[in-house]
C-alpha cells in the first residue's frame, strides 16, 4: 500500500525540442549521384514483366539458355581445394607467390625472357579493377617521363578507366580509336594522335577484345605500335581482361603484350580472370610491371608493397587458390583451355547468326561489323533514340551507345533481337 509521501506529485519535465541548427546532419551537403549506366540497364531489365525481354547490357558470359556459367575446370579446382583443408591465414601483401608465377607465364609467355630474368614484378590484385588503381597510384608516385602525370585513354574505352585514374590523381587524356563511319579502327587518327603525345606520355591499351568497340588492331597494327609508342619513349599500359576471350586461343590473345615485351618494352600490366575463368566476384587479378633488371624489379617490388599495404593491406585467398589450381594441374588448365575456346566460339557463332538474320530480313544498312569485330561486345552503331526503341518496344536492354553484350544472346532469341534491331533501324 502507498503512503502519502510516495504520492507526492513529480514536478513535469519541460521536453525541448532539438535544435536544427544544432543536430543538422553533418553530410546534409552531400548531391546525389549519378546512377551507374549499366547497373541501370539490370535494374530497368529486372522490372520488365515482358516473357521475352533481353539483357545485352552487363558484361559477363551467359550460357545458350541465357544463364551464368561456372566452368567444370573451376567446379573442379574448388573441390580440391576444399578437400584440401588449407588454412585462413593471412597472405602476403603482394598475395600468392605461385599464382603470380603462373599467372605471369599464362601473360608474358612460358619462355619470356623478362620473367626467366626475375625483371617482372608481379602482384595479385583486386580484379583488373584492382589492378589498373594499383597501376594508376604506381605511376603517380613514381613516374617521371615528360609526358608527366596524365594517361591516355582509347576514344572509346571502358567506363571505369577515367574514374579510376583520376581517382589516382592522374590527368586522362584520349586518343582517336574507333571510327564510327566504319565501324572498326581509325588507325591513322590513333598514330597521328599517339606521335602528337609529349615525349614520354602513358597510354592505355586494351590488349585484346576492345572494351567496348570489340575492335582490335591486327598483328601488323601492332608492330607497328610498337615502334612508334617506342620511338616517341611513351610507356604502354597493358590492360588485359579478355585474354582467351576474343579468338578462344589464350597465346594469340597475348599477342601485342607479348610483341611490345620482345621489342624492349618496360610495359605496365593489368590483368583479370573474371571473364576467363568466369571468377567475376572473386575479383582475382594480377598487377605486374617489367623492370631493367632483377635489382631494380626489387626495388618496385618494395614500393608495390608499400603502396598496398594501407589500400587493402593483403589481398583474398580464395580466387587466387582456385586460378592456382587451374593453371598448376595440366589436366585442369587442359580442361579450362577447352572452355575458354568453347566461350569464345559461342560468341562467334552468336554474331555470326545476328549478322545473317539482319542480312537475310533485308536490311539496308551494313553489318559486316558484326562480325568483324571480336570479345564480348560489339559496338553496333545504334543511336541512342533506336536504343530507347529497342527497349520501350521489344524489352532489349543494352547501353545507349548502343553496345550489346553479345554473351547475353542465344540460339533462342537471337532471331527475335535481329527482328528488333531491324524495325528500329529501317529507313
Amino acid at each position: 500500500m502507498l503512503t502519502q509521501s510516495r504520492l507526492v506529485a513529480r514536478p513535469a519535465v519541460r521536453l525541448l525540442k532539438p535544435s536544427r541548427a544544432v543536430f543538422a546532419s553533418t553530410w546534409s551537403h552531400v548531391q546525389q549521384g549519378p546512377p551507374d549506366p549499366i547497373l541501370g540497364v539490370t535494374e530497368a531489365f529486372k522490372a520488365d514483366k515482358n516473357p521475352k525481354k533481353m539483357n545485352l547490357g552487363v558484361g559477363a558470359y551467359r550460357d545458350d539458355q541465357g544463364k551464368p556459367f561456372v566452368l567444370s575446370s573451376v567446379r573442379k579446382a574448388e573441390k580440391a581445394i576444399h578437400e584440401s583443408l588449407l588454412d585462413k591465414e593471412y597472405i602476403p601483401i603482394t598475395g600468392l607467390a605461385e599464382y603470380n608465377k603462373l599467372s605471369a607465364k599464362l601473360a608474358y609467355g612460358e619462355n619470356s625472357g623478362p620473367l626467366s630474368a626475375g625483371q617482372i614484378v608481379a602482384a595479385q590484385s583486386l580484379s583488373g579493377t584492382g589492378a589498373l588503381r594499383i597501376g594508376g597510384e604506381f605511376i603517380n608516385r613514381f613516374y617521371q617521363g615528360n609526358g608527366g602525370k596524365k594517361i591516355y585513354l582509347p576514344t572509346p574505352s571502358w567506363g571505369n578507366h577515367g574514374a579510376i585514374f583520376r581517382d589516382s590523381k592522374l590527368e586522362v587524356g584520349q586518343y582517336r580509336y574507333f571510327d564510327k563511319k566504319t565501324n572498326g579502327l581509325d588507325f591513322n587518327g590513333m598514330r597521328e594522335d599517339i606521335r602528337n603525345m609529349p615525349e614520354g606520355s602513358v597510354v592505355l591499351l586494351h590488349a585484346c577484345a576492345h572494351n567496348p568497340t570489340g575492335v582490335d588492331p591486327t598483328q601488323e597494327q601492332w608492330a607497328e605500335l610498337s615502334k612508334l609508342i617506342q620511338s616517341k619513349k611513351h610507356l604502354a599500359f597493358f590492360d588485359m581482361a579478355y585474354q582467351g576471350f576474343a579468338s578462344g586461343n589464350t597465346d594469340r590473345d597475348a599477342f601485342a603484350l607479348r610483341h611490345f615485351v620482345e621489342q624492349g618494352h618496360q610495359v605496365v600490366l593489368a590483368q583479370s580472370f573474371a571473364k576467363n575463368m568466369g571468377l567475376y566476384g572473386e575479383r582475382v587479378g594480377m598487377f605486374s610491371i617489367v623492370t631493367d633488371s632483377a635489382e631494380e624489379a626489387k626495388k618496385v617490388d618494395s614500393q608495390v608493397k608499400i603502396l598496398i599495404r594501407p589500400m587493402y593491406s593483403s589481398p583474398p585467398f580464395s580466387g587466387a587458390r582456385i586460378v592456382q589450381e587451374v593453371l598448376s594441374n595440366p589436366e585442369l588448365k587442359q580442361e579450362w583451355l577447352g572452355e575458354v575456346k568453347f566461350m569464345a566460339d559461342r560468341i562467334i557463332d552468336m554474331r555470326s547468326k545476328l549478322r545473317g538474320h539482319l542480312e537475310d530480313m533485308g536490311s539496308k544498312l551494313p553489318w559486316s561489323h558484326v562480325t568483324s569485330q571480336i570479345g564480348m561486345f560489339c559496338y553496333s552503331g545504334l543511336k541512342p533514340e533506336q536504343v530507347d526503341r529497342l527497349r520501350n518496344e521489344f524489352s532489349v536492354y543494352l547501353t545507349r551507345d548502343g553496345r550489346i553484350s553479345i554473351a547475353g544472346i542465344t540460339s533462342q532469341n537471337v532471331e527475335y533481337l535481329a527482328k528488333a534491331i531491324h524495325e528500329v533501324t529501317k529507313q
